[in-house]
């Protein structure tokens, strides 16, 4: 006998299939902006956003300066005058290629020397996989000022290398790692390295001061040769995707923005004369902002957007509070890079995807400032 109530109608085909999505996944939401109607009285256009040109960090620290001699004068030069002493906050000198019984001297002149370029912290050569010191170098007792941090290169988990991660960061010493695993691979290798994390960084409460800079990650080595839209969906992006985010669940551990290892050297800004793509396309970016007007390559358009699809996943994984600019690529690397035409690579790759004021100085300067004690 019917009850008289009829039952709900079915859903329409394909609805659930449409709307599925990982659990616990939390849609973006859209600012109120994005509903605003245009204002009548003066255009019908929604207002565009400020040019790349005009997002400029206030403050720069160059957190990756190889500078083994100690002699600045060249990546001086390439900064030109886009970056005057007035905007540089600090540099980190990277000493990798001094000898093991020359660091101690390095160490002392860099921090005895009166220079109008701030220092804010020196990294320093320790191998892995000799493991643990037997005591800890005299460049690395007391409170050093400007602090070291040491530099080391990862290429596989071993025993050593654990233990040699675990005694820095359990000693309170912080560690700039530069990748060199092939990660392309497949997820073999970047399981590996989240082993290698899991089994060295202490289980119990990490020493706050000790942080793991990780290079070379961003942007990760890559082929150059592989089209863009090919690789969206290639598995090696996909693999970066998902570990960078595995690694960034550990708070201490900082990701490190790069000149990255394409096999093809920075492309230079202001470019020379050279094929450029009509001024047209410059109007607007993937990321919705104005972009500059008929002076880009075809090259340098192709490296920014290679470096945005990267930046992308690490923003979600890392946020704005955990990555730090520097100008020099991994010490490994055989391609040619200016600092200059790199800061503006950068700045520009990260203004194009929309990124305000405040996410642009945190990278450029302000959690360098905060990572290397300054704060």
């Amino acid at each position: 006998m019917s009850s008289g109530v009829l039952p709900p109608a079915p859903p329409s085909p394909g609805v659930g299939a449409r709307r599925k999505g990982p659990k616990g996944h939390v849609l973006p939401t859209l600012p109120l902006s994005a509903f605003t109607p245009p204002n009548s009285g003066t255009s019908e256009q929604f207002p565009r956003p400020p040019s790349p040109s005009t997002i400029q960090p206030e403050k720069v620290i160059d957190a990756n300066v190889i500078a083994p001699t100690r002699d600045l004068s060249r990546w001086k030069k390439e900064i030109g005058q886009e970056l005057n002493d007035e905007k540089i906050g600090g540099v980190v000198i990277n000493l990798t290629g001094v000898a093991p019984d020359a660091i101690e001297k390095a160490v002392a002149g860099i921090s005895a020397s009166s220079t109008s370029m701030p220092v804010v912290g020196i990294l320093v050569p320790f191998s892995l996989e000799n493991g643990a010191p037997d005591s800890i170098p005299a460049y690395l007792s007391g409170s050093s000022q400007p602090p070291v941090i040491l530099a080391s290169t990862y290429a596989k988990s071993t025993p050593k290398a654990v233990e040699a991660l675990n005694w820095a960061l359990t000693n309170g010493f912080s560690v700039d790692l530069d990748i060199q695993a092939n990660l392309r691979d497949g997820e073999g290798e970047w399981e590996a390295l989240e082993d290698f994390f899991a089994n060295a960084i202490p289980r119990s409460s990490p020493i706050p001061d000790a942080k793991v800079f990780l290079s070379n990650l961003l942007p990760p080595p890559d082929d150059f040769s592989l089209p863009i839209v090919k690789l969206l969906t290639h598995p090696t992006y996909q693999a970066y995707q998902s570990h960078t985010a595995a690694l960034s669940l550990y708070s201490n551990v900082f990701i490190k923005f790069l000149p990255p290892v394409w096999g093809t050297p920075t492309p230079p800004t202001p470019a020379p004369t050279q094929t450029t793509t009509p001024s047209s396309s410059d109007a607007t970016t993937p990321g919705g902002a104005s972009a500059p007007s008929g002076r880009d390559t075809t090259e340098k358009k192709e490296w920014k957007r290679r470096i945005k699809m990267y930046i992308g996943p690490a923003l979600e994984a890392f946020g704005f509070q955990r990555i730090i600019y520097g100008s020099s690529p991994s010490p490994l690397s055989h391609s040619a890079s200016n600092a200059g035409d790199w800061y503006e690579l950068a700045r520009e790759s990260f203004a194009e995807l929309g990124v305000e004021q405040e996410g642009v100085d945190a990278v450029f300067y302000g959690n360098a400032k905060r990572a290397f004690g300054l704060s």
